[in-house]
């Protein structure tokens, strides 16, 4: 007599069905974790609030998001697992308390794209019309934070920043790198209808040279923001707006063009400000400001400083002294934190040399997985 072996019968493939089943129940589990994430946040909020402590923690939500994406496993990519902690930060965050957030308006400039990329959507955000606002918002109270941009890695420095950071007693505690990545909208996105490209000044000199070359024969008109842009274009079907993917989705636009920027490494540094200091992260940049005689060697001198104590020197520029004639301020921006043993040794031996020292503030680097 001949055996045969019994074979198993070959496993079902999976059903949409079943797997939706498994997706239900995955839901579940997700739902009663960021719960219980939820539930301890409250308890630390509870504890901050006898101690005095902080709402806004950027070192500690740096330090969680960098982990998250240390140990991503896929498929999602580590930009995807960022925004999704960003908004789970963001809504446990506001259960002790919703941060009010302001910002060069209106809404979906690129401003506002910071704001939340920064603190996600569980805040105040509050759009205002000017740098000054801004900064006023925060030192009257009106508003926790501002965002504000202070240089393109096109076009340089923004002055008004600049200018407003000198005599103002609040602290820059972080910063945020946006990849500007323009689009040409209109209501059609049919090029042809399009007689004239309107946004602001400083989004089209990022674009000169593609809206040069592609389109020479078109209008170009510069507006008060890239928001105001993409409204009068979803009112004008002869005007297209050059703006962000974001403002061309709140007003109904379609894309004649996209990423039409001149440099693919596009980037604007956006500077987060408050009331307090922040800690250490480990990875920081520290932002100052001083002023030297006018004598030849003395800024040589002042920023050998910074070499002799081995402290990188990643950004210099000057302003004008207001008060004084054909004398400058210099904006400086250096590796480390001023608690920092070397970096505090240098700053106490340029304020002996320098005429005036002014710490704007040390915050984590935003270049980073976590930025």
């Amino acid at each position: 007599m001949s055996s045969r072996i019994a074979r198993k019968p070959a496993a079902e493939p999976p059903s949409i069905e079943s797997l939706r089943a498994r997706m239900d129940e995955i839901n579940l589990k997700i739902l009663r974790l960021i719960s219980a994430r939820a539930s301890v946040a409250i308890e630390i909020g509870r504890l901050k609030h006898h101690e005095s402590g902080e709402v806004y923690q950027p070192v500690r939500e740096r330090a969680i998001i960098e982990k998250m994406i240390a140990e991503n496993p896929g498929p999602l990519t580590d930009e995807q697992v960022k925004r999704i902690y960003v908004e789970i930060i963001s809504a446990c965050r506001a259960l002790e308390h919703e941060p009010r957030v302001a910002f060069l308006g209106p809404e979906h400039t690129y401003s506002h794209d910071a704001a939340r990329m920064r603190f996600g959507s569980s805040v105040e955000l509050m759009p205002l019309e000017s740098f000054a606002a801004v900064f006023q918002a925060i030192e009257n109270g009106r508003a926790d934070f501002g965002v504000v941009p202070v240089e393109n890695s096109t076009e340089g420095s923004i002055n008004l920043t600049l200018d407003l950071l000198i005599d103002t007693a609040l602290v820059i505690i972080g910063e945020v790198l946006l990849p500007i990545r323009p689009s040409i909208l209109s209501l059609t996105g049919k090029r042809e209808e399009v007689t004239k490209i309107i946004a602001h000044q400083q989004l089209l000199a990022q674009c000169r040279g593609y809206l040069s070359a592609n389109f020479p024969q078109t209008d170009i008109e510069a507006v008060a923001s890239n928001a105001l842009a993409a409204q009068r274009a979803a009112a004008d079907g002869s005007l297209a707006a050059l703006a962000s993917a974001t403002a061309g989705e709140a007003y109904g636009l379609r894309p004649i063009a996209t990423n039409v920027q001149d440099l693919a490494t596009n980037v604007t540094r956006f500077l987060v400000i408050g009331t307090w200091p922040v800690e250490r992260s480990g990875k920081d940049k520290t932002t100052l400001l001083f002023a030297v005689a006018d004598r030849v060697g003395t800024l040589n001198q002042a920023l050998n400083l910074f070499a002799r104590n081995a402290i990188n020197i990643s950004k210099i520029e000057s302003r004008p002294l207001r008060a004084r004639p054909w004398e400058y301020l210099f904006f400086v921006d250096v590796t480390g934190h001023r608690d920092d043993p070397k970096l505090a040794r240098a700053l106490k031996s340029l304020s002996s040399k320098a005429l005036f020292l002014k710490v704007l503030g040390s915050y984590p680097e935003g270049r980073s997985a976590a930025a």
